[in-house]
């Protein structure tokens, strides 16, 4: 797993523009400076987004990675479905967006997070607040504004990434919670009817981060779909938030 630019410990530049494609750019090249040439892409959230343009490189020839299967888990995918957050649209907005940036206090950036999970106290104050200390890392809470510019991609770029999915020839695993209130159920729904042969694992009582909220639960449905496969090969690259 690795942190996305602009994300966590990795470099947030202020002169860049965070789109989906120059990050699958740093996937594949960080990828190829570790020798990974095969691998099971599991991807979470933002990561579900690059993943789609990996796929969409593959589709062409373009991805030096050969994968042996992807795990979809609650992203916005299919952004015309999702239910967007109050700050998600804030931060759509560019006039706004740098003012709401700076200015979100840490109170409701907890609040926030705590509405997306199954449960409100389903993860340790210590890991949310852990979660913002790496948002605010170098800079972070600017970026956020042009981190946002992920959601018009998504619009822009449809089918682009939605295509390449309809004509998917990998296992597909569509692993669920189905309590997140923004990657909602229906997108789950959407990709099984339309990803040829995909499968489909649901966490009923969990939110938006199930790798937080019962990471032995999420683990387990990741490495039963993998273990279920009928020849496991390469070691796992995740994208993710």
């Amino acid at each position: 797993m690795h942190d996305h630019l602009g994300f966590g410990w990795s470099d947030k530049p202020a002169d860049y523009s965070y789109s989906l494609l120059e990050q699958a750019e740093v996937a594949i090249a960080l990828w190829r400076s570790l020798g990974v040439t095969r691998g099971h892409l599991v991807a979470h959230d933002y990561g579900t987004s690059v993943a789609t343009e990996l796929l969409a490189r593959r589709e062409r020839g373009l991805c030096p990675v050969d994968f042996a299967s992807v795990t979809f888990c609650n992203g916005s995918i299919h952004i015309e479905l999702a239910h967007l957050t109050p700050s998600q649209h804030l931060l759509r907005v560019r006039r706004l967006a740098p003012i709401f940036a700076r200015l979100s206090s840490r109170r409701l950036f907890l609040a926030q997070l705590r509405r997306i999970l199954g449960r409100p106290d389903a993860v340790p104050e210590a890991e949310l607040l852990a979660m913002l200390e790496d948002l605010e890392r170098s800079g972070g809470r600017e970026r956020l504004p042009a981190l946002a510019g992920y959601m018009d991609e998504r619009y822009r770029f449809h089918e682009r990434w939605i295509g390449p999915l309809t004509r998917l020839d990998l296992p597909c695993h569509v692993l669920w919670a189905r309590r997140d209130p923004v990657a909602v159920v229906a997108i789950a729904d959407q990709l099984a009817r339309e990803i040829p042969g995909a499968k489909v694992t649901w966490l009923d009582d969990l939110g938006h981060y199930p790798m937080l909220e019962a990471p032995d639960r999420w683990a387990e449905g990741v490495l039963a779909f993998l273990d279920g496969m009928p020849a496991r090969a390469g070691h796992a690259v995740a994208p993710r938030a």
